[in-house]
């Protein structure tokens, strides 16, 4: 039977525009794209040309550090463009489609790391500490798998799941090979592929957000000692190394949540990763001073119309901009329509199934303190999230080695960011102190 564990610490923010579970499809985009900066700690090294013919699979740029690791394109096509910015940095790689979808094959009866790392899936694996792509030299205690995420608009995994049961449970197989897979389970969650998954361990978690992150997964079921390396990987990208084991072929179509309350009918809609924003958002959202977040709306990345899909992002929302808010008589009003975390309005009255429309405005400047506890009443960690924010500040190594800086990811300090008095970017915060311990240590 599968171990429960209930996490008391946490913050649900019910919002508007949950996406109903229905799917639909998008239009073929003219144009797809790599962006090597979703693939954070890599340094791009660019192996094709304008004017190249690829296939679904065929590498687009590697891993100069670690050039095994490649990062293959989503369809079949051209090369139009290999975009730089400054001092020539590699902004992205474009391929026009042919439509065909050919794919290039791989023998999947070899080692499954060499074959990952080969076929563009290792590109997806993450490692902590540091949060990086993952290095395909390294052994680690394990790999986690968390198959729920509770933060707000966020995708419906079980629903995306139906009908796809055999290539996840190939996909679990598969790295099981590699090191032993810790698969975090949601106690809402009853379909038997999760519940009752083979070649892992089963955990269940009780709670609110952010339970569902795999940093707190980790925390709980297997802490990080300084030295150790564990490696993750998102639940729908173990269903693209599923396809591959049962295909031999790389498919990277994903089912993305359209959600906010911008958005005139909010579901799930079939995409490419690469794919061009466009063909989701033309004639489903009010783009009138709407903000589009590639990801979700607590850790996603803010991106314009025109943009491409993220190669982690599960969920595309859409939340208004703030611009023109009008606010008669300010903080006075009661506010029944406003979120509250501290009860400042009269809506908390209203229940917790009410839905809120919160949009993009940050609502006060940045302070130069930190309220005691403010954090830790969100944070479920065992980790003294704000002694570790200041060490970060402050630049003390010894100090945020000692606080638990290797466990963490910036995604896991996304609900104490938003509850923040102080309004500081503790994401931002993270990953900066995140990027400087990893030049120490290199």
């Amino acid at each position: 039977m599968a171990k429960v564990i209930k996490l008391r610490k946490g913050l649900d923010i019910n919002l508007k525009g949950k996406a109903i579970e229905e799917t639909a499809s998008v239009k073929c985009p003219d144009e797809y794209a790599l962006v090597p900066d979703d693939f954070t700690g890599v340094k791009p090294k660019v192996v094709v040309k304008e004017g190249d013919v690829v296939k679904v699979g065929d590498a687009l740029f590697v891993d100069k550090l670690h050039p095994e690791v490649k990062f293959v394109s989503p369809v079949s096509g051209t090369v139009s463009q290999v975009e730089r910015g400054d001092r020539r940095k590699l902004l992205s790689i474009r391929v026009k489609p042919d439509g065909k979808q050919d794919a290039k094959e791989f023998d999947v009866k070899g080692d499954v790391k060499s074959l990952l790392a080969e076929s563009g899936l290792f590109a997806f694996f993450r490692q902590r500490p540091y949060d990086v792509v993952a290095n395909p030299e390294d052994t680690p205690k394990a790999i986690f798998v968390s198959s729920f995420n509770s933060m707000p608009l966020s995708q419906n995994f079980e629903y995306v799941l139906k009908g796809q049961e055999k290539e996840f449970q190939a996909g679990i197989s598969a790295l099981s090979k590699i090191a032993k897979v810790q698969l975090g389970v949601s106690a809402k969650q009853t379909n038997p592929a999760l519940t009752s998954a083979k070649d892992c361990e089963v955990t269940i978690f009780d709670g609110p957000a952010p339970a569902g992150n795999v940093g707190v997964q980790i925390n709980h079921v297997d802490p990080i000692n300084k030295g150790e390396i564990v490696w993750t990987l998102g639940a729908e990208e173990v269903i693209f190394v599923g396809r591959l084991m049962t295909t031999g072929k790389v498919d990277l179509t994903r089912t993305v949540a359209l959600a906010g309350s911008e958005v005139k009918a909010p579901k799930y809609y079939k995409m490419l990763v690469g794919q061009k924003l466009t063909t989701l958002l033309d004639g489903n959202v009010n783009m009138e001073d709407s903000r589009v977040i590639n990801g979700n709306v607590m850790t996603g990345v803010k991106t314009c119309a025109d943009g491409f899909l993220a190669a982690h992002a599960t969920e595309v929302n859409v939340i208004p901009e703030g611009n023109h808010a009008d606010e008669f008589m300010g903080w006075i009003m009661p506010r029944f329509n406003s979120y509250s975390t501290s009860r400042s309005y009269f809506s908390w009255l209203l229940g917790k199934k009410k839905e809120y429309t919160i949009d993009a405005r940050i609502k006060g400047g940045e302070r130069h303190m930190i309220m005691s506890g403010e954090y830790d009443r969100v944070f479920p960690m065992d980790i003294y999230a704000g002694y570790l924010i200041k060490a970060i500040i402050t630049g003390d190594i010894d100090r945020q080695e000692a606080l638990g800086i290797y466990e963490v990811a910036p995604e896991d300090f996304a609900i104490a960011e938003f509850v923040d008095s102080s309004k500081l970017e503790l994401q931002r915060i993270v990953r900066e102190g995140l990027d400087i311990l990893r030049k120490e240590n290199a």
